[in-house]
C-alpha cells in the first residue's frame, strides 16, 4: 500500500497562515472576568433575587422578632471607709482586674440561678428547652446520648435547672464600656417586656448579692471579732494578774536607787583602788628603807626629818645620835608596819562590801527587768484587747449602714422594635451573598466549560488562524440549510461561506488548492453541511466542483438530497465497475456527488489503495474543485488517509460545543502525519449566544454595525 502525498507547494503557502498563541502568564485579566461576569448576568440577578426572596422569607415570615433590653450598672470604687472597717471588709479598686472580676460576678452561673428561680425560667420554653416540642435533631441527640430520659424526679429537675440557666448565659451580655466603671446588661428575648424583666432583675440582683455579701462579711467578722475580744480580755487580765503577784512577792527598788547602788559600787571600787595604792607605796618604802645601809639614805626612805638629822650627827661620829637613830628608825619601821596591816584590813572590808553590793545589784536588776517585762505584755495585751474591742464596736454598728458596690444608672427600657432579625441588613445581606453566589456559580460554570466560544479563543488554543465564523441557520432539516443559503444569498451565513470561499482560494500565493479535505474531531460539528454550503457557492461563481463521500460509515449526503446510495458510489468507481463520469450525480446548485455507500471494509483500507489515489488525479482533470467530507480525526483514522491526496485540509469546530481538548488532540494526530490545516471553521455559532458571551462587539458579522449589511428572507 503506497500513499500519493502531492507537492507541497500549496501547503507551504497556507504554514505561513498560523496564527502565534500569545506567551502565557500568570497575570489576571480584569475584563475577561468581567466579561464572563457580564455573560452570566441572568445567572448572577436570579440567584440574587432568590437570596433576597429567601432572606425575605426569613425576616418576615420564619424567623421569631428578638428583643433587647439593656440595664446600666455603675461599679463604685470606696478608697475609704467613715467607720474604719476597710482592713476588715475590703474594698473594691478600680484595676482592670477587679472590673473583669465583676463582669464574671455577672455572668456566674450562681446568679443566673437565682434569676432563674426568681423568675420561674424553668416554666418558660424558651429557656427550659424541655418544654418545647423536641425536634429531629433534638429527638435523634436523646436517643444517641440517652441522658434525658435517664433522669427522673430531683435529678431531672435540676438538670432541666442548669440547661436553663446555659440558656439564659447565652441570651445575656455584659459589657464594661471603655475606660469607665459603667456595666452594660443586655438580654435578648423574644418578648420586650421580658427582656426588660431579666435585665432590671440582674442588676437587682447583682445589687442584692453584694448587700448579701457585705453582710455575711459584716456578720462573719462580727462573730470573729467577739471570740477575739474574749480571749483577748482574758489574756489581758491574766498578764497584769501576773505582773502584780510578782511584784507583791519582791522586794523591790525603782530603777533610781538602782542608779544610786551603781554610783556606790563605783565609789567603793574607788576606794579600794586607792587603799591598794597606798599599801603599794609601803611596801616599797618598807623595802627601800630594809635594802639601804647608810643611816641617810634610810632617813631618806623612811621619809624622816628627826631621822635625816640623826643621821647626820652619826656621821658626825656621834655615839648617842646613832643609838636614837637605830631607836627612831625602829618605831618608824614598826609604824609604817601598823599602817599597812590597817589598810589590808580597810580593803577586805571594802572588797566583802563591794561583792555585796554588786550582788544585791544584780538580783534588783534582774527582778526589775522581769517586772517591767510583766508590765509590758500586760500593757500589749490591753492596748490588743482594746483595739479589737474598738473594731468589734465598729463592725456591730456597720452592720446597720451597709451599702452595695455598684449601683443602677439605667433601668431597662421595653422596646417596640425587634433586634433581630434586623430586616433591612437581612435583605442587603441576602443579596450580597446571592450576588456573590451567583458570581461563583458563573465562574466555576465558566472553569468547568471547556468549549470554543470565538474565534480568538480558537486560534490561542491551536496556534492556526480562523478562516470563518458561519452563523447558525435555524433549520429542522439538514437540506433546509443550502435551501436557506440558496433563497438568502445575502444573509449572514451566505456571507460568512464567501469569507470562506475567499480565505481558501487566496491562501496559497502560487495556486489555489484543487482537493480540500473537510474534517473535524467528533461527529455533529456541521463539517458535512460546511462542505456542501461551500460546494454550493463555489458553483454559483461558475466553478465546476466535486463533493466526494469520504464517511464510508454514516453515509450522510444523502440525507441532504433526495437521493439514495444505491446507485454508482465511490466503491464501484474505485473497484473499476464505473467510471468517474458514470458514479457521480449531479445536484443543481451544488455541483457533482460522489457518494458513499456502507460496507464491511476498513474506510481506511480502502482510501490508501492506489485506485483512490488515482481516483482523485482525475478529479483534479475534470474539476475545478474538489471538496472531500472526511470523518472525524477522534472517531475513525479515515480523515488522516484522506487528507494525504488533498492539497489542504479544513478543520471544522462547532461553537460552544466542540470541547477544547477534541481540537488539540484531533489537530495533534493530523501533526503526527504531516498534514497541514490550512485553517479552522467555527461553525453553528449563534449571534445571540455570541453576544450573550459579550464577543459580539468585536467579530463582524455579529457585532451591531455588520447588521445593515445582511439581510434574509
Amino acid at each position: 500500500m503506497t500513499l500519493n502525498i502531492p507537492p507541497p507547494s500549496a501547503r507551504n503557502a497556507i504554514s505561513s497562515q498560523r496564527a502565534t498563541p500569545p506567551d502565557s502568564d500568570d497575570t489576571i485579566d480584569l475584563i475577561a472576568l468581567f466579561r464572563t461576569l457580564w455573560r452570566g448576568k441572568v445567572t448572577i440577578l436570579l440567584a440574587t433575587i432568590a437570596a433576597v426572596l429567601i432572606g425575605a422569607a426569613y425576616a418576615f415570615f420564619i424567623a421569631t422578632p428578638i428583643y433587647n433590653a439593656t440595664s446600666v450598672v455603675m461599679l463604685e470604687t470606696r478608697q475609704g471607709s467613715i467607720t474604719g472597717l476597710d482592713a476588715v471588709l475590703g474594698q473594691l479598686n478600680s484595676d482592670s482586674s477587679a472590673v473583669n472580676t465583676e463582669v464574671e460576678v455577672l455572668r456566674g452561673r450562681t446568679l443566673m440561678g437565682r434569676i432563674v428561680d426568681e423568675l420561674n425560667l424553668t416554666a418558660d420554653p424558651e429557656f427550659n428547652t424541655a418544654l418545647r416540642e423536641p425536634g429531629p435533631l433534638a429527638r435523634l441527640k436523646a436517643v444517641m446520648l440517652g441522658t434525658e430520659s435517664q433522669l427522673e424526679g430531683d435529678e431531672r429537675t435540676a438538670w432541666e435547672r442548669a440547661e436553663t440557666v446555659t440558656a439564659l448565659l447565652g441570651n445575656i451580655q455584659i459589657k464594661n464600656l471603655p475606660n469607665s466603671l459603667v456595666f452594660q446588661i443586655s438580654v435578648s428575648s423574644t418578648s420586650a417586656e421580658k427582656s426588660a424583666r431579666i435585665a432590671d432583675t440582674v442588676s437587682r440582683l447583682y445589687i442584692a448579692d453584694q448587700l448579701r455579701t457585705r453582710f455575711e462579711a459584716t456578720e462573719n467578722a462580727t462573730t470573729w471579732l467577739t471570740n477575739q475580744v474574749a480571749d483577748l480580755r482574758v489574756a489581758f487580765e491574766a498578764a497584769e494578774s501576773k505582773a502584780r503577784e510578782f511584784q507583791s512577792k519582791t522586794s523591790l527598788i525603782d530603777a533610781e536607787t538602782l542608779g544610786a547602788l551603781d554610783r556606790q559600787v563605783k565609789e567603793s571600787r574607788r576606794r579600794i583602788e586607792q587603799i591598794e595604792g597606798q599599801i603599794a607605796g609601803l611596801d616599797n618604802q618598807l623595802e627601800r628603807i630594809a635594802k639601804t645601809i647608810e643611816p641617810a639614805g634610810k632617813a631618806l626612805a623612811a621619809g624622816s626629818d628627826q631621822l635625816a638629822r640623826l643621821a647626820q650627827r652619826t656621821n658626825q661620829g656621834d655615839a648617842a645620835a646613832a643609838t636614837d637613830f637605830d631607836t627612831v628608825l625602829a618605831r618608824t619601821v614598826m609604824q609604817l608596819g601598823q599602817d599597812r596591816d590597817r589598810l589590808i584590813q580597810q580593803l577586805s572590808s571594802l572588797k566583802e562590801a563591794d561583792r555585796t553590793l554588786v550582788s544585791d545589784i544584780d538580783r534588783q536588776s534582774r527582778d526589775l527587768i522581769k517586772l517591767e517585762q510583766l508590765q509590758r505584755e500586760a500593757e500589749s495585751s490591753r492596748l490588743l484587747y482594746e483595739y479589737f474591742e474598738t473594731r468589734l464596736k465598729e463592725t456591730s454598728a456597720q452592720q446597720g449602714i451597709q451599702k452595695a458596690d455598684s449601683r443602677i444608672l439605667s433601668d431597662a427600657v421595653i422596646v417596640h422594635a425587634a433586634a433581630a432579625p434586623r430586616k433591612s441588613l437581612t435583605l442587603m445581606t441576602a443579596a450580597v451573598l446571592g450576588l456573590v453566589s451567583g458570581m461563583v456559580l458563573v465562574l466555576l460554570q465558566e472553569m468547568q466549560a471547556n468549549r470554543v466560544r470565538s474565534a480568538s479563543e480558537l486560534e490561542n488554543l491551536t496556534g492556526r488562524i480562523v478562516l470563518a465564523q458561519v452563523p447558525q441557520v435555524l433549520e429542522n432539516k439538514r437540506r433546509g440549510v443550502l435551501t436557506y443559503l440558496q433563497k438568502n444569498p445575502t444573509s449572514a451565513p451566505a456571507e460568512a461561506i464567501r469569507n470562506l470561499r475567499t480565505s481558501i482560494l487566496l491562501s496559497s500565493v502560487d495556486s489555489a488548492p484543487k482537493v480540500i479535505a473537510f474534517t473535524s474531531s467528533v461527529p455533529g460539528e456541521g463539517k458535512t453541511t460546511t462542505t456542501l454550503a461551500l460546494a454550493q457557492n463555489l458553483t454559483a461563481m461558475g466553478r465546476k466542483v466535486l463533493v466526494i463521500e469520504g464517511d464510508v460509515r454514516i453515509c450522510t449526503l444523502n440525507q441532504y438530497f433526495d437521493a439514495s446510495n444505491e446507485g454508482s458510489t465511490i466503491l464501484k468507481a474505485l473497484s473499476g465497475e464505473v467510471s468517474l463520469a458514470e458514479a457521480v450525480r449531479t445536484v443543481p446548485g451544488v455541483g457533482d456527488l460522489l457518494l458513499a455507500e456502507k460496507v464491511a471494509a476498513n474506510g481506511a483500507d480502502l482510501f490508501s489503495s492506489e485506485k483512490f489515489a488515482k481516483l482523485i488525479a482525475t478529479a483534479r482533470n475534470r474539476y475545478d474543485m474538489v471538496l472531500i467530507d472526511t470523518p472525524p480525526v477522534l472517531v475513525v483514522p479515515d480523515a488522516k488517509v484522506i487528507a494525504q491526496q488533498a492539497d489542504t485540509t479544513v478543520f471544522v469546530v462547532q461553537w460552544d460545543r466542540t470541547e477544547r481538548d477534541q481540537v488539540t488532540e484531533a489537530l495533534h494526530q493530523l501533526d503526527l502525519v504531516n498534514i497541514r490545516v490550512a485553517g479552522l471553521v467555527l461553525s453553528q455559532v449563534s449571534p445571540e449566544g455570541i453576544r450573550r458571551y459579550g464577543y459580539g462587539s468585536s467579530y463582524g458579522a455579529y457585532a451591531s454595525y455588520g447588521a445593515k449589511y445582511y439581510t434574509s428572507g
